[in-house]
């Protein structure tokens, strides 16, 4: 009797279908991906339906005019659209695993089981190290490469945008390590009077950080990331412990919001414990680190390919290799403030503060 069975080539789809949302779930920022402008990481998969190498983001600023009212003339006094772009270049990730002679008995299926927690796991660490690191980046070059003076442009250009400490004067001199210089380990600890000014900052650069606006309650947020030594200084301010207690209830339906977090002042806090120091370069050569308060359109990522698996032999069939490959690039999303899309970049939706970290004693 003819038995039907599944076709291979459908197995293989069904199965990386599932490893796609699986990775997205597994990653410490998947509450805050979506696609539209709305989201702190924005994704875009448009290289899907054509080839290239690159996405480009529209980056749309606020209207700031007044308008008119009470019947008078709008011909003539529109505003226009202060509108910008950020091209985000693709590249392919991969990795496999290759199994042991023993194996030659597991079908192909089994080896899929067996390599898929191993390589799902680089993947969401994979995934997760990119956002950071394009968190940290200076105008697109990565900040632990980046010399004193792409740094030092960087600072100037977003001087409306980065805190150093607790004070906004810390940063005045528009030199990086002078500036990181002035952080000391008693008034410039991460608390929730420095999380507030960040988000005054946020509400007041020029232009602004627009926050995320959640669908479930039409209540703004920022999201805040920050490394294992700041959360926990977070956690010892006095306001913040009192402002928790009816969080979790309150805060179980927003999106954004997990278990662990903290909410402050329309400030969500995630702890990223993956997030680097900056290095020992703060007062006294005090460890110090960054928080990065983020609103729509603070990252993006651009996806030409999903993440997909393939089979090889090895050794005249002996052995057998699983890989995952996808690709695609994340990108803090900058925005020109000078005369083109490219000339004084500003990182559009992130403040970066930077704060003494001082290691458990």
């Amino acid at each position: 009797m003819a038995e039907t069975t599944a076709a291979t080539g459908l197995t293989v789809q069904q199965w990386d279908d599932k490893f796609f949302v699986e990775h997205i779930q597994g990653n410490r920022f998947s509450s805050d991906m979506g696609t539209s402008e709305n989201s702190i990481i924005q994704v875009q998969e448009d290289l899907k339906k054509e080839k290239g190498d690159s996405i480009t983001f529209a980056l749309v600023n606020r209207l700031t005019g007044s308008g008119v009212a009470d019947g008078a003339t709008l011909e003539g006094s529109e505003e226009s659209l202060d509108s910008r772009s950020h091209k985000l270049t693709i590249g392919e990730r991969a990795h496999g695993v290759r199994s042991d002679s023993w194996q030659n008995q597991i079908s192909a299926i089994d080896l899929r089981s067996a390599g898929k927690m191993a390589l799902k796991t680089w993947a969401v660490e994979n995934t997760r190290d990119q956002i950071i690191a394009a968190l940290s980046s200076v105008n697109g070059v990565a900040y632990g490469t980046a010399n004193a003076t792409q740094r030092n442009a960087w600072l100037v250009d977003n001087a409306d945008r980065v805190l150093f400490g607790a004070l906004v004067g810390n940063g005045s001199s528009n030199v990086h390590a002078t500036a990181l210089a002035t952080i000391d380990n008693s008034a410039d600890k991460l608390t929730s009077g420095a999380a507030s000014l960040m988000k005054r900052i946020a509400r007041t650069a020029n232009p602004k950080i627009r926050p995320y606006r959640s669908e479930s309650s039409n209540r703004y947020y920022y999201c805040m990331y920050v490394g294992s030594t700041l959360f926990r200084d977070l956690k010892t301010d006095t306001v913040v412990q009192t402002a928790q207690r009816d969080v979790s209830l309150r805060m179980q339906n927003e999106k954004l919001f997990q278990g662990g977090d903290i909410e402050w002042d329309g400030i969500i806090f995630k702890e990223v414990e993956d997030i680097p120091a900056t290095g020992n370069v703060g007062a006294a050569s005090i460890s110090v680190s960054p928080a990065y308060l983020c609103g729509a359109q603070a990252v993006g990522y651009g996806c030409a390919k999903r993440w997909e698996s393939a089979e090889e032999s090895f050794d005249y069939g002996r052995k057998k290799g699983l890989a995952i490959m996808e690709m695609g690039g994340f990108d803090k999303l900058t925005f020109g403030s000078g005369s083109s899309d490219t000339a004084d970049l500003k990182d559009h939706g992130v403040v970066t503060g930077f704060f003494a970290s001082v290691a458990d004693s």
